[in-house]
């Protein structure tokens, strides 16, 4: 009983450092790669601890081996735009101007009745009233009203709301998405001459946006800390 007791002591702590390692998020949202970290390092520290018979080695080496791995793969995806996209996905609409998208509501398997209930946890009730509804790579839906139907807006003050626009990513961490590109209606001509502007590369952008009023953001990676 009591090496029961100290064992799983030790594994408890053992992951309690694992999850701090992985980060805050693995506390909060989790990505698929960290669910199943945190689902195997869990099932693994299990066995030793009800098994008092197996090595304490046997439990240890295997969570240790994960939240390496785990580490390495953060580290490569940080790096890699390509890489991040393929594990990680990216944000999906399933409301765009107001409009449902049931391609992207089937592709993502979200039903309707699924969708309302995740409106409602934003305080949306009328479907119609929002304008843009993004799934976001955590399993989170980031909501947009249409700016009239905005709480204490323009609208109850008597001002002309101005129209709200999604910006669309062109350059993520120096990597040029040619999909979006194509989708914002514009070509590398156009992106040579915004970065000229800029006197920059792609390679030295940290993120590149424009909407359909033709906006531009540009964030250059020597504009942060």
């Amino acid at each position: 009983m009591i090496q029961s007791f100290f064992r799983t002591v030790m594994f408890y702590l053992l992951l309690m450092v694992g999850i701090r390692l992985l980060g805050k998020r693995q506390i909060g949202q989790m990505e698929a790669s960290e669910f199943v970290v945190t689902m195997m390092a869990a099932n693994l520290a299990t066995i030793p601890m009800e098994d008092t018979e197996l090595p304490l080695m046997s439990g240890v080496i295997p969570i240790v081996t994960l939240v390496v791995l785990e580490l390495v793969l953060s580290w490569v995806i940080m790096k890699s735009v390509v890489l991040r996209k393929f594990l990680c996905g990216k944000p999906v609409i399933l409301i765009d101007n107001g409009k449902l998208v049931l391609e992207n509501l089937r592709r993502t398997r979200v039903t309707l009745d699924e969708l309302t209930g995740h409106l409602r946890q934003k305080d949306v009730l009328d479907i119609r009233t929002v304008q843009y509804a993004i799934l976001e790579t955590d399993g989170n839906l980031s909501v947009f009203p249409f700016p009239k139907d905005k709480p204490a807006s323009a609208k109850d003050a008597g001002i002309q709301a101005q129209k709200q626009l999604l910006p669309i990513t062109i350059i993520e961490d120096g990597y040029v998405s040619k999909e979006n590109l194509k989708k914002a209606g514009k070509d590398e001509n156009w992106l040579a001459r915004v970065l000229k502007n800029y006197n920059a590369q792609p390679t030295d952008a940290l993120m590149l946006t424009v909407d359909t009023a033709d906006q531009v953001v540009y964030i250059g990676k020597d504009q942060c800390l």
